[in-house]
């Protein structure tokens, strides 16, 4: 007999038993002799029998799925990071059998992951934002649906996987101080990502550490199109910025265009660098200082203990990941 034929009536037939006792005998639930549930597994190992998923979602009582929940603004230079992170996931989603529903979600709109989740379609989320003030991890927890999130969240016992940012950031941030660098102006992007308040935290602490204070006038947030982030720079620069030090790629080369624009040369007139790394720098001249940080590992890890979870594992409420500085010509 088989394995690509055989079902789970074949097995209850092959055994005079009903398909209720095949199905608790392979999930281990319920009530059944332990003779019995030893005669099913013989009898399923000898011929190879593997239950369909959704055999498998009844008998465990799961789908066998996870919703993976991108937001829904994210810019298009933002797009390789969430697609090594979601590839991160599925090598081990598939790894487990389980299937990725991708949602795109907000604060503003979460219609698509509501209806997800009332329709009982997975068994757990990850999210890959996380806001200062976020209506989803609100949601989620409310209706004790297990999730993480990749990126911290100051929410209490969320399950968090990320990259150590403020550490990093300091680090970047206090080797341009120990080079001298004294204006340093500082373009991130909106203060209702957490990330972002991670990231100037970081920068923060390198100040203080050198016993200095940021300047406030050089300090650009909210910049959040590319009209916000040309102005930055242009006052950045008429307050003798000598360096210019962006929270993302994104923001970094809408910058580093705008000096083009401008004839200001990098790095002889004033140094740039960004706190990401991704394929959108890459061929830049010339090249840029960046942290750089795994994607892909970060979806990998975030499955790993979102599955966990759904097992009824103990998991860490918080792991950080490392980092690396990548200094280049931007900051000679």
């Amino acid at each position: 007999m088989g394995n690509n034929n055989i079902t789970i009536s074949d097995v209850a037939e092959a055994l005079g038993v009903s398909k209720t006792t095949v199905s608790r005998a392979i999930s281990g639930k319920g009530r059944i002799g332990e003779a019995t549930r030893k005669r099913v597994l013989e009898y399923i190992e000898k011929y190879d029998y593997k239950p369909n998923v959704i055999a498998k979602s009844l008998a465990q009582s799961k789908t066998f799925n996870i919703c993976v929940v991108m937001p829904g603004d994210y810019a298009l230079v933002d797009l390789p990071f969430f697609q090594e992170a979601i590839m991160g996931i599925q090598e081990i989603a598939g790894m487990m059998e389980y299937d990725i529903l991708l949602c795109i979600g907000s604060a503003n709109d979460m219609s698509g992951l509501t209806r997800i989740i009332q329709n009982r379609k997975v068994d757990g989320v990850v999210l890959l934002r996380t806001m200062v003030n976020d209506p989803q991890v609100t949601f989620l927890q409310e209706k004790k649906v297990p999730f993480v999130t990749a990126g911290s969240s100051k929410y209490k016992d969320v399950k968090q996987i990320d990259h150590d940012h403020r550490s990093a950031c300091c680090e970047l941030t206090s080797i341009l101080l120990m080079r001298g660098m004294k204006n340093i102006a500082i373009l991130g992007g909106s203060d209702d990502i957490v990330v972002n308040k991670t990231r100037l935290a970081g920068v923060e602490d390198a100040y203080t550490q050198f016993g200095q204070k940021l300047n406030d006038e050089l300090l650009f947030m909210n910049l959040e199109s590319k009209a916000f982030i040309e102005k930055a720079v242009d006052d950045a620069l008429g307050r003798d910025a000598d360096c210019i030090l962006c929270m993302d790629d994104s923001i970094c080369a809408q910058a580093m265009r705008r000096l083009r624009q401008k004839h200001v040369k990098v790095p002889d007139q004033v140094k740039i660098a960004s706190f990401y790394n991704s394929s959108v720098l890459e061929n830049n001249v010339p090249t840029i200082t960046s942290l750089s940080f795994d994607a892909r590992e970060l979806g990998m890890r975030a499955c790993k203990n979102l599955l966990h979870q759904i097992e009824g594992e103990e998991t860490p409420n918080r792991t950080l990941l490392p980092y690396e500085v990548v200094l280049k010509e931007s900051t000679q």
